[in-house]
């Protein structure tokens, strides 16, 4: 297993659950490939001396346009590495619990809030259920995304956050 190397990059996700205990994710793709797809939650890296919260909040903001939100703990952390756009990521994520009542169905991208590496890659959102993350051929990031759904739904969100294997892609 190849072993991560350098800084990593600090990085704040947001499990951002509706009144309906569905999870938002956005529908992302290798630039230039489409078919090189995946699921994934909303974040990205921190900026200047901002807190994690702060990033948690401006990313989802920047990306989805939702800004009416309920920020919680943060229920996981993992640290990844995976290759995206012709470099590898090395990340330190956390994922922190958000919930808001204003849903849009089949909730869009804002996409005058993106980078332009963000409008080359990201195709949409979606609003999932636990079953239907359960019962999806997708690839979804962190890979264990339903069973933690599952339980942070049956269970609340732990009393420290859970730390996820290392996913190394």
């Amino acid at each position: 297993m190849p072993e991560l190397g350098g800084e990593l990059r600090k990085v704040a996700r947001v499990v951002l659950l509706d009144p309906e205990g569905r999870v938002l994710l956005l529908h992302g793709h290798e630039p230039g490939d489409t078919a090189d797809d995946w699921w994934f939650t909303p974040g990205g890296g921190l900026e200047g001396d901002e807190t994690r919260e702060q990033a948690a909040l401006r990313e989802l903001a920047e990306e989805t346009g939702i800004t009416d939100v309920e920020l919680g703990p943060v229920l996981w952390q993992r640290v990844c590495s995976f290759p995206f756009d012709g470099r590898r990521w090395d990340q330190d994520e956390w994922y922190f619990l958000a919930r808001t009542t204003s849903t849009v169905p089949g909730a869009g991208i804002n996409e005058s809030g993106l980078t332009d590496l963000e409008r080359r890659s990201v195709a949409g959102a979606r609003w999932w259920t636990y079953r239907e993350l359960a019962e999806a051929h997708e690839t979804v990031y962190p890979t264990r995304l339903a069973e933690l759904l599952n339980r942070l739904l049956d269970e609340g969100p732990p009393s420290r956050p859970l730390v996820l294997d290392t996913e190394i892609v």
